[in-house]
C-alpha cells in the first residue's frame, strides 16, 4: 500500500500504483491541511470578490456571479468544458491522470473538499477510471478539456472505464458504494485548472521509454556477439575520454552485460599480439557505425531520459492550480502554475530521442537481414530454402514503418501555440498533445523492437552461439525464445511480435538484470 501526501512521489512509486496497481491510501496530516485549505478558503471568500468563486471564468472574469449560483457556476464549468472528441486515454493514462491530480490536491493548495481527494483514491483503488479523451486540451490552463471529463465522472456523470467495459457514472457508484462528489465551494476550477493529464501520460512515457532504452541496450550487445566484434567500443578508456554522462553509463552497462561473454572478441588478442601478412582483411577492422557507436548513440537517449524522468517528477509533486489557495499565509495568488510548457518540451524531446533509439534499431535489424553486411547469415535470416522461404522478409515492413512514422511525429508540438478562449489563452504549450504523441512514438518503438528482438533470436539460433552467450544476454535470449523460437517454415508472424512487444512492455528487465549480475 502506497501512501499519497507528505511526501515527494517519485516515478518508481507512480510506476507501481499505476502499472502494478498497487493500492493506495492518503497520509492524514496531508489529509488534515487538505481541509484546514478547505475551511480557509470558506471563511476567506465571505464578502470579497475571488476569480472563479464568484466571478465567470477566462475573459468573462469581469462578471460577478450572486451568490446562489456559485454552486451552478462550478457545474456549468465542468460540463461545458467535457468537450473532448476521439480516442478515449488508456486505461493505463486514465489511471496515471487520476493519481497526478489527486497527488497535487494533496499538497493542500487547492482549496477543496477533502471529499475530493479520498474520492479519486477510492476511484483508483477499485480500477475505475473516469472517460477521458485525448483531443481537446491545449496545455495552458492546464489540461481543461481532459481534466473536465475527469470532474465529470467525480460528480457522476459521464462514462468510466470500468472492469473492461464502458459503463455509466451511475452504474460505478451504485455497484462501487460510493457517492459522487458534492461541489463545495472551487470543486470545479480546482480540478480543470492543472497539467495532471499531460503530467500523467508524461510519467508512464518516461517509464517505457526506461524499458526500451534497457532493452536496445542489450540488443545492441547481442547483435555485437553475433558478430563477434571487437570489445574496445564500449571499453572503458575509450568512453572515459568523453565527458558526457550518459555515454559513459552505457558504455559501463555494455562491459558489465557482456561479463563472460565468449563471443567479443579482444583487439589487442587478433591485431596487435600477431603479425597481420594479409593483404585483404576477411573481417573488418571496425565495425559498421550502428554496432560500435551504441554509447555514442545511446549516450544522449540516456540523459534525455533521465532529464524529462527530473521535470515529470517535479511537475508531478508541484502545485499546478490557478488561482494558489496559501492558508499558511492567509492569501491567494494568481498566476500561470497551470501552463504546461515544462512537460510539453520534455515530451518533444524524449519522443526526438526515443525515434533515434529506433532507428539505431532499425538500422541493427537491416544489418542482420542484408547478408552484404554481416557476411555471417544467409539473405533475411532465412533458415529454410532460399527463394522458397523468406525467413524475417516480412517483418521488416512493419519496423520501417514504425520508424518511418516516428520521424513524422518528432516534429515538436511545444512550437505549435494557436491562440484561442478569446485571446485569453494567447500563448499555449500543447503539452497533452505532446505528451499523446510521444506515447505514440514510444509504442511504436516496442514494435520496432520486437521485431528485431525476433531477428536477433533468429540468428543466434541460426550460428548456433546460445552457449557462448553472456548470462546476461542468454538470459534474454531464452525469455524471449519462448515467445519467438526459431523457425525454418514461414507462418504468420503477427502473434509472436505482439507477444515480444507486450513482454518487452511489461518486463522489468532492468530489474532482473541487476539480480541476475548480482547488482541486489
Amino acid at each position: 500500500m502506497a501512501t499519497i501526501g507528505n511526501k515527494i512521489l517519485e516515478l518508481e512509486s507512480l510506476e507501481q500504483i499505476v502499472l502494478q496497481k498497487e493500492q493506495i491510501d492518503l497520509d492524514e496530516q496531508a489529509l488534515k491541511a487538505v481541509t484546514d485549505c478547505f475551511t480557509f478558503l470558506t471563511d476567506f471568500s465571505k464578502d470579497k470578490l475571488i476569480y472563479g468563486i464568484n466571478t465567470g471564468f477566462g475573459p468573462m472574469a469581469q462578471y460577478r456571479i450572486e451568490d446562489e449560483a456559485r454552486i451552478q457556476l462550478q457545474l456549468n464549468l465542468i460540463r461545458s468544458h467535457s468537450s473532448g472528441m476521439g480516442q478515449l486515454l488508456s486505461p493505463l493514462q486514465a489511471r496515471a491522470t487520476l493519481l497526478a491530480r489527486l497527488n497535487t490536491m494533496m499538497r493542500a493548495y487547492s482549496g477543496i473538499h477533502p471529499h475530493v481527494v479520498q474520492l479519486m483514491a477510492d476511484l483508483i483503488n477499485h480500477e475505475a477510471y473516469p472517460c477521458i479523451y485525448q483531443h481537446g486540451g491545449v496545455g495552458a490552463s492546464g489540461d481543461l478539456v481532459q481534466l473536465a471529463h475527469l470532474a465529470l465522472g467525480l460528480i457522476g456523470e459521464g462514462n468510466f472505464q470500468f472492469r473492461g467495459s464502458i459503463v455509466k457514472a451511475q452504474v460505478v457508484y451504485e455497484t462501487l458504494q460510493l457517492q459522487p462528489l458534492k461541489v463545495h465551494i472551487r470543486e470545479g476550477l480546482a480540478m480543470l485548472n492543472g497539467t495532471s493529464s499531460m503530467t500523467g501520460i508524461g510519467a508512464i512515457n518516461v517509464v517505457h521509454a526506461r524499458k526500451l532504452l534497457t532493452g536496445q541496450i542489450l540488443f545492441s550487445l547481442m547483435v555485437n556477439e553475433i558478430m563477434e566484434a571487437y570489445d574496445d567500443h564500449f571499453s572503458e578508456e575509450l568512453n572515459a575520454v568523453k565527458l558526457h554522462k550518459g555515454q559513459q553509463t552505457v558504455a559501463a552497462a555494455m562491459r558489465v552485460i557482456s561479463h563472460k561473454s565468449k563471443l567479443m572478441r579482444k583487439r589487442h588478442e587478433h591485431l596487435y599480439e600477431k603479425k597481420v601478412t594479409e593483404s585483404v582483411l576477411e573481417d573488418k577492422v571496425q565495425e559498421y557505425y550502428s554496432l560500435r557507436c551504441v554509447p555514442q548513440i545511446l549516450g544522449p537517449v540516456y540523459d534525455t531520459i533521465e532529464y524529462t524522468a527530473q521535470i515529470i517528477t517535479q511537475e508531478l509533486n508541484s502545485v499546478n492550480d490557478n488561482p494558489v489557495i496559501d492558508y499558511k499565509n492567509a492569501n491567494i495568488f494568481h498566476g500561470g502554475n497551470f501552463h504546461g510548457d515544462y512537460v510539453a518540451l520534455e515530451m518533444d524531446k524524449l519522443k526526438i530521442a526515443v525515434t533515434k533509439l529506433a532507428m539505431l534499431a532499425d538500422r541493427q535489424l537491416n544489418f542482420l537481414l542484408n547478408p552484404a553486411l554481416n557476411k555471417k547469415l544467409p539473405a533475411f535470416i532465412n533458415a529454410g530454402v532460399l527463394g522458397l522461404n523468406f525467413g524475417v522478409q516480412g517483418m521488416q515492413y512493419p519496423a520501417v514503418s514504425n520508424v518511418a512514422e516516428n520521424q513524422t511525429l518528432s516534429n515538436p508540438a511545444y512550437i505549435h501555440s494557436i491562440p484561442n478562449n478569446n485571446d485569453n489563452q494567447d500563448i499555449v504549450s500543447m503539452g497533452t498533445n505532446a505528451a499523446l504523441l510521444c506515447a505514440r512514438v514510444i509504442e511504436n518503438t516496442f514494435e520496432v523492437l520486437a521485431v528485431h528482438a525476433l531477428a536477433i533470436i533468429q540468428a543466434i539460433s541460426y550460428r548456433d552461439i546460445v552457449g557462448r552467450l553472456s548470462p546476461a544476454t542468454r538470459w534474454m535470449y531464452d525469455e524471449l525464445s519462448i515467445l519467438a523460437p526459431a523457425f525454418v517454415e514461414d507462418t504468420p508472424s503477427y502473434e509472436r511480435l505482439q507477444a515480444i512487444k507486450q513482454w518487452l512492455m511489461e518486463t522489468e528487465v532492468g530489474e532482473k538484470m541487476k539480480k541476475l549480475l548480482g547488482f541486489e
